[in-house]
């Protein structure tokens, strides 16, 4: 029986867990979430989680894994936290073994896809899965996250992408006008997945729409499923997962992941949004077969980053 460390580090929670494997797979042991904003580097982060009462230190577990908000280089550095003042590089520490990686967060949000983290997600479209086929993922939050989960001769790989940065697809004239004041808002050179179907997107939108400067908390709690900022939310939520269902063939389904969802669930259950996602003059027939999951799993960054650390234990 092996022990795994794995880690989900955040702009806002750095969450961590220790798993033991079992003979079905693998069991979370215990977990602690730290504040990612009280650390003053990587470091520092992993003495404060040394210091506290996990149950784990270096040399305590046989594989490491790191799941984070920003671009990887080589599977063991992330120069930037998208969403913190700090990197990451996994050679500046010893961990008491060597099967020790850095990877996406949103590739640790696909391997979640292969555990328990899911049994529980919200079915948006029922769909039909094909086994052994493309899983895509997608989620908003401070940033707009892609992944795809693909089979391999190891077991199961996911890519990571920074698909938030993409152009994003605006259609017909009234949305032009506000592709204009989302660019002059944002103040990015063109509007961005990442500057429309987010916290940031939300609060735009909003203010597009009604003329109030609201913040994203404030808008949820306010608005209704049937207001003109759902529905106009929930038509760009479902473009980018349509275009991502489309663009990775994900015949095995697609999970919708992120902050924004799971905590407003309207934007995926709204009317507009399937209607938005069958929107294909070629692919409508095969996106109505596409199984549309929504996890609303704080933790499954925690489980995908286990499952691949038990998948780098077993080769």
């Amino acid at each position: 029986m092996a022990k795994i460390l794995a880690a989900d580090i955040g702009g806002t929670n750095s969450r961590f867990a220790l798993f033991e494997t079992t003979d079905d797979g693998f069991e979370m042991v215990d977990s602690i979430w730290l504040a990612t904003q009280s650390a003053r580097s990587f470091p520092h982060l992993l003495e404060q989680l040394w210091s506290s009462r996990f149950s784990a230190c270096p040399g305590d577990f046989e594989s490491a894994v790191f799941a984070v908000a920003g671009a990887v280089v080589g599977g063991v550095s992330c120069p930037r936290l998208t969403n913190a003042s700090w990197g990451i590089d996994i050679r500046d520490i010893d961990f008491g073994t060597d099967t020790v990686c850095v990877i996406n967060d949103f590739a640790a949000q696909a391997y979640a896809c292969r555990t328990s983290a899911v049994d529980n997600a919200t079915v948006i479209q029922e769909g039909h899965a094909l086994d052994g086929d493309p899983i895509g993922v997608i989620g908003a939050g401070t940033g707009l996250g892609y992944s795809a989960l693909l089979p391999s001769l190891c077991g199961w790989s996911a890519l990571p992408f920074e698909g938030g940065h993409m152009t994003f697809p605006f259609v017909g004239a009234e949305e032009m006008q506000y592709a204009a004041f989302n660019q002059r808002e944002s103040g990015r050179h063109w509007p961005e997945g990442d500057s429309v179907v987010t916290g940031l997107g939300l609060h735009l939108v909003h203010k597009y729409l009604t003329g109030e400067d609201l913040t994203p908390e404030a808008i949820s709690a306010s608005i209704t499923i049937n207001d003109s900022t759902t529905r106009w939310y929930a038509r760009f939520y479902a473009r980018v997962c349509r275009d991502w269902a489309i663009g990775v063939m994900s015949r095995g389904g697609l999970f919708i992941a992120g902050g924004i969802a799971a905590k407003n669930p309207m934007f995926v259950t709204a009317s507009d949004f399937l209607e938005e996602f069958h929107n294909s003059h070629i692919y409508e027939d095969f996106l109505h077969t596409v199984p549309i999951r929504l996890n609303c799993n704080e933790e499954s960054g925690l489980y995908g980053a286990g499952f691949y650390g038990n998948q780098r234990l077993m080769r």
